[in-house]
């Protein structure tokens, strides 16, 4: 690939597209000219750009650190598909094919390398790189997922920690560190383990607006999740649960109800795991029922929902796995169940663990940072976007901007249950204190004598789902604590003696009853209409057959149907009808090479679905 050209050059000739997004012009140019950078961008704004045109521009291969086989596998065929000389080295190869990537690399037959970073550090493999570099035949060092380094963060690897010593060791080299989620100790945590002090860094906005996010209040998680889905059978989405045990009973039971759900855990074997998330990438419609060891990295743009039974232990997290939805740019909704016992859970957790005190810390701010964004009562987006430093306003595309939140004075509600934790001994969880607020007689209350106390009963005008609400938001708030050393035993934390004096008045979010899936404004119920955009009517016949050929094309070379061409370049031709190569090549995602290897084919699928539409039936 010439070095020569300009970066919007590369970009149309290589790419098909004939402007830039957003920082990316400058990023480009900062690295080409050699400079450190890091770049925080929102999954699905283009990182993959900043890196690989940079490449292309400079002399020598780039190398790109990668933590997934899958997406080196993935972005590799679409570089291939580009053009570009690209290969990949990981533990999924044999002998053969590594020596002849190592045998391409040395000879110079490369523009761009994917390597795990467990191979990077390897003797042999940084004897290769000593000498590219006596050479000057390294153009760049990308480090992907650079989150991974945070020994703090949601998806630590303690392997992305040595990775400073390409810095030491190739200090000519330019370095080029990206993650799409990273909050301000995080970003400095990066700088400091990979020597990025003198790197520019590049904050682009964290907001995805095609995102549409929601929580409900877990009643029948199944129920909930099914009134979800019904709004989006047949479209591609992740159903992300915190056990083992939870995803496979899960995915058994979506597939009784008629979705085409598989499991993904690190209990499953390599090469079902292998295959199944080959089958999510490659396949459409796939309900992917998962761990978080699934996901990071993933590139499939169609992803049309991504649903958490279980809450993400913190907003990085939860930002980084709703990321995967929508990446096309089209309407995509997050939706999370979210219940009292999340909260407990995490606490517990946290409490139990072996980590030092300040990790203790950092990791309650954290998770009180995503209760604070479950128990929200203005936008959900503002509070995800200010958590990252960015200010934000109403969305008017999330359940609490749809439907505000009513707000009431729960003071004395507050107050019937802390009388109660202590009239109790402080003894008991949040479920007994609930059967003595109101009034039940069982086995457990008549043991203790429970109904003889004054609190027997005066919380009976509220049911049992209210109660929990009020005893999660005093979790949340820190005005109760739940002793994970006692199962769970509420006790009052010091915010708690203001409340009960009547000194401090606490407002609660009003309980919202479940509704309908079917009766909310859901951006996606037909799971093509995502695909569809806004094309006309007219046009949906040739899209349809556009898309035909390319599952074909896709399932003959062994590929996901995007690395081909996305449903925009697809939608595109079906609106404008090109009927000649030039026309063609006008069309953004047509670079040269997909010009030369696909234009004659398309123009006839465009040529024969038009003349059949004019002959009529």
């Amino acid at each position: 690939m010439p070095s020569d050209n300009t970066a919007l050059e590369l970009l149309n000739s290589v790419f098909g597209y004939g402007s830039f997004r957003g920082e990316q012009a400058a990023i480009v140019e900062h690295i080409a000219n050699a400079g450190d950078a890091l770049v925080l961008m929102p999954t699905g704004g283009g990182k993959s750009l900043c890196y690989q045109l940079p490449a292309l521009m400079r002399s020598g291969c780039g190398i790109v650190v990668s933590p997934l086989i899958a997406l080196m596998q993935d972005q590799v065929d679409a570089l291939l598909q580009a053009g570009v000389k690209a290969a990949f080295l990981n533990s999924s190869q044999d002998f053969d094919a590594v020596r002849d990537t190592e045998r391409r690399l040395m000879s110079g037959d490369l523009d761009l390398l994917y390597v795990a970073p467990e191979r990077l550090l390897t003797e042999r493999f940084l004897g290769q790189l000593d000498q590219l570099y006596a050479g000057r035949r390294i153009a760049l060092f990308a480090i992907d997922e650079a989150h991974c380094v945070s020994q703090w963060g949601h998806d630590f690897r303690p392997e992305y920690i040595q990775l400073s010593a390409l810095h030491q060791r190739y200090p000519q080299v330019p370095r080029i560190a990206l993650t799409a989620t990273a909050d301000a100790p995080t970003r400095r945590e990066i700088i400091a383990r990979l020597g990025l002090d003198e790197a520019r860094v590049f904050l682009s906005s964290f907001d995805r607006p095609n995102i549409r996010y929601s929580v409900v209040e877990r009643d029948n998680p199944r129920k909930q999740l099914q009134g979800f889905l019904a709004d989006h059978r047949g479209a591609a989405g992740i159903v992300y649960c915190l056990s083992r045990k939870k995803v496979d009973e899960t995915a058994v039971w979506l597939r009784e109800h008629g979705f085409n759900a598989l499991p993904y855990h690190a209990g499953l074997d390599a090469e079902t795991r292998r295959a199944h998330q080959q089958r999510f990438v490659r396949d459409e419609g796939i309900v992917m029922v998962a761990t978080i060891a699934f996901g990071m990295g993933i590139d499939k743009p169609d992803v049309r929902f991504v649903a958490h039974l279980d809450l993400p232990k913190s907003l990085e997290a939860y930002y980084q796995e709703t990321g995967r939805a929508g990446r096309d740019g089209e309407p995509a909704e997050a939706w999370m169940t979210y219940g009292l016992n999340d909260v407990m859970i995490h606490r517990q957790r946290i409490d139990e663990s072996a980590a030092g005190d300040e990790q203790k810390r950092i990791e309650r701010q954290k998770l009180d940072a995503m209760l604070a964004y479950c128990e929200a009562a203005g936008c959900r987006r503002s509070v995800l976007l200010q958590y990252f430093g960015e200010a934000g306003g109403a969305c008017g595309n999330c359940d609490t901007c749809a439907d505000p939140p009513e707000m009431w004075d729960g003071t004395v509600a507050a107050q019937k249950l802390l009388s109660a934790a202590m009239r109790t001994g402080q003894r008991f969880g949040v479920v007994h204190l609930i059967d003595v607020l109101r009034g039940k007689r069982n086995e457990k209350i008549a043991q203790f004598n429970h109904d003889a106390l004054p609190t027997f009963g005066v919380g009976a005008d509220m049911d049992d789902a209210a109660w929990r609400a009020v005893a999660r938001q005093l979790l949340v708030n820190g005005v109760i604590q739940a002793d994970g050393e006692r199962y769970g035993a509420i006790v009052l934390a010091e915010a708690a003696r203001p409340v009960l004096k009547g000194e401090t008045t606490l407002m609660l979010r009003r309980r919202l009853r479940p509704k309908s899936s079917r009766n909310s404004a859901s951006p996606t119920r037909n799971p093509f209409s995502a695909a569809l955009g806004d094309l006309a009517t007219a046009d949906v016949p040739l899209f349809e057959a556009l898309r035909h050929w390319r599952a074909a094309l896709a399932k003959e070379q062994g590929v996901p149907a995007y690395v081909i061409l996305h449903d925009k370049t697809l939608r595109e031709i079906a609106g404008r009808r090109p009927a000649t190569t030039a026309e063609l090549r006008n069309i953004p995602g047509m670079g040269e090479a997909k010009v030369n290897r696909y234009g004659a084919v398309l123009l006839d699928v465009v040529r024969k679905t038009l003349n059949a539409a004019a002959a009529g039936p």
